[in-house]
């Protein structure tokens, strides 16, 4: 049977299929949903092009998925669809949304898959933190919140921007140090079961009222000069 992870390219859920790896439950795939709405509160959206060579630094398959349509009917719809395929267990990076945690529930059920999410309802700086002693290379690609501003956009997550964030959450307005909220949204250039990191050739970044996004336009893979990826893979 398939073990499928959900991934979009953010931090959490690389990290959920790395805990998976390490805990027994070797991640064959890595499965995106491609939601037509920028905004999906179901699903993150920045940067999901780079999902596949993420699956090819990790020595995985990589499987797409269209969602046909917005809302959540749709988009339910469409995850029901893609995990339905397998019987395996699904991999997930969520920390603390109830309404993402409590759909993807209804939607395993359904289909008859275990679920494991090694991060829910974990402190989230500690998993940030995690993250970054992991040796993730995680870059903000999106930001939607007060005091998050554009000039964020590309920076690396380490713990020095970090305690940047917290620093302007208490002082400005109070946002989810993992950006669980939407408030920022990340992308992993490497992670310690790639054979491979991610080269960004060209990046854009758009800024709109209350809201920025880096988004890369063409990168490539670089070999890493240690080991296969852990995990094996496909």
């Amino acid at each position: 049977m398939t073990v499928t992870a959900l991934v979009s390219g953010g931090k959490d859920s690389i990290y959920a299929a790395y805990l998976a790896d390490t805990q027994g439950r070797t991640v064959d795939e890595f499965l995106t949903l491609r939601p037509p709405d920028a905004d999906s509160m179901m699903f993150h959206t920045p940067n999901l092009t780079l999902v596949e060579l993420q699956a090819r630094a990790a020595g995985r398959r990589y499987r797409s998925a269209p969602v046909d349509g917005e809302g959540e009917t749709a988009e339910l719809a469409a995850l029901e669809r893609a995990l339905g395929e397998d019987r395996g267990w699904v991999v997930a990076g969520a920390i603390e949304s109830s309404y993402q945690w409590s759909r993807l529930l209804e939607v395993v059920a359904r289909v008859g898959r275990p679920i494991y999410t090694p991060l829910w309802r974990k402190d989230a700086h500690r998993v940030v933190a995690a993250e970054i002693d992991a040796g993730l290379d995680i870059r903000i690609a999106h930001v939607a919140a007060e005091p998050l501003d554009a000039d964020l956009l590309g920076r690396k997550l380490d713990h020095a921007l970090l305690a940047e964030i917290e620093r302007r959450s208490a002082r400005v307005r109070r946002t989810h140090v993992a950006g669980e909220g939407g408030e920022y949204e990340t992308l992993v250039l490497d992670a310690p079961f790639f054979a491979s990191r991610i080269e960004v050739e060209r990046a854009e970044r758009r800024e709109e009222p209350s809201r920025g996004t880096w988004e890369v336009r063409a990168a490539h893979l670089v070999p890493k000069p240690s080991g296969p990826a852990a995990g094996g893979g496909a």
